[in-house]
């Protein structure tokens, strides 16, 4: 609608060019060879169809043309965005989200030219709705989230990033696991104990182990004496470790040594920060390998803007070791390219889970 005029403007500028060539001009004279006239000389443009020389008229329409284009300026600003705002899932303390991820909000900020804030919604249904509300205009999702999303509104935000592991996979594992003490080395002998789940939305703290516990053992709340959810990975490591729940579930690449919290995950930035002794807990079980989250960015972003967070975070393990370590979650290798597609069979299994609901 706001091209419309001068769309329509360009037309009549069109018209009214192709109607003075079709107009008969007197036949040249024979070509002879003759000095070239004097400026004072030069024939002026013959009246056109409105009783104006096509000079008068082009220039009116010219100066008609570029009124309009200031008139259609601000409708153009518009697009340009004053604020980005990017949300980072709960499943530790906000503190500790928002220290991670300040390099990168620094760096944004300083790409895109405007305000970048961070924010920290206790559970990950806040991200979620932000997104989908447009509120938020980029996040690091877990699969399952993206899943709610997309099901909700498809067309909510675009797929870009994943992340790739020292391993080079992109996926990563639900770990159960118990304290050392307890004699739990395996999910059958947790069965008559609490049992600890992270948060509904996410995908390796519910999604994936429910959905594999509940095919080998039945109804989880029969087989376990309770079912609680922890409200986040940290959540349920620390109570574990604690001895609030008997045993649970959180997250890791599944690379590198068990004392480290292995290279990257839930169980890494607990022992990076000094929550957990890993040799205080003890693995009891794993899942099958879950696709890695994607990286989102809202779609109705101008495509500039798009562009410019995704190449910005696509290079962070190249351009800045040590904030990549940060917003990653530990040691991996790069943000890689990645697609809808990949995520199609978390959504048929998001998808089995709300309609039982």
């Amino acid at each position: 609608m706001k091209y419309r005029f001068i769309t329509t403007l360009l037309a009549v500028v069109i018209l009214m060019t192709h109607s003075y060539a079709q107009k008969k001009a007197p036949p040249p004279p024979p070509f002879q060879l003759m000095r070239p006239m004097p400026k004072r000389c030069w024939p002026k443009f013959h009246p056109g169809p409105f009783g104006q020389t096509m000079e008068t008229t082009m220039k009116k329409l010219l100066a008609v043309l570029a009124a309009t284009t200031v008139l259609a300026s601000p409708a153009l600003a518009q697009d340009a965005i004053k604020e980005f705002n990017i949300g980072i899932l709960g499943g530790e303390n906000a503190q500790d989200r928002l220290t991670a991820n300040e390099c990168f909000r620094a760096a944004i900020e300083k790409d895109l030219g405007v305000p970048v804030k961070l924010f920290t919604p206790a559970d990950y249904d806040g991200v979620i709705q932000g997104l989908l509300g447009g509120t938020l205009d980029m996040a690091f999702l877990g699969a399952s989230a993206y899943a709610k999303i997309y099901l909700t509104d498809p067309a909510a935000v675009e797929v870009k990033l994943t992340t790739k592991h020292m391993n080079g996979t992109i996926g990563y594992y639900s770990i159960g696991f118990a304290r050392a003490d307890s004699g739990i080395t395996s999910m059958d002998d947790a069965k008559g104990k609490s049992f600890a789940f992270a948060d509904p939305n996410s995908t390796s703290g519910f999604l994936v182990p429910a959905a594999e516990l509940s095919a080998k053992y039945g109804k989880l709340e029969d087989y376990f004496s309770e079912v609680k959810m922890s409200g986040g990975h940290e959540q349920t490591i620390v109570g574990v470790a604690n001895g609030d729940f008997e045993a649970g579930v959180s997250w890791a690449d599944g690379d590198g040594a068990w004392e480290d919290g292995f290279s990257a995950g839930a169980f890494r930035k607990a022992a990076d920060a000094g929550l957990v002794d890993m040799n205080q807990i003890v693995e009891i079980w794993r899942s099958t390998m879950i696709p890695e989250g994607p990286m989102v960015v809202r779609a109705a972003l101008p495509a500039d803007v798009k562009d410019k967070v995704t190449k910005l975070s696509a290079d962070l393990a190249e351009t800045d070791k040590e904030c990549f370590y940060g917003v990653s979650g530990g040691e991996n290798l790069d943000f890689v390219d990645i697609t809808h597609d990949y995520y199609l069979g978390i959504l048929e299994a998001r998808k089995l889970q709300e309609s039982m609901n």
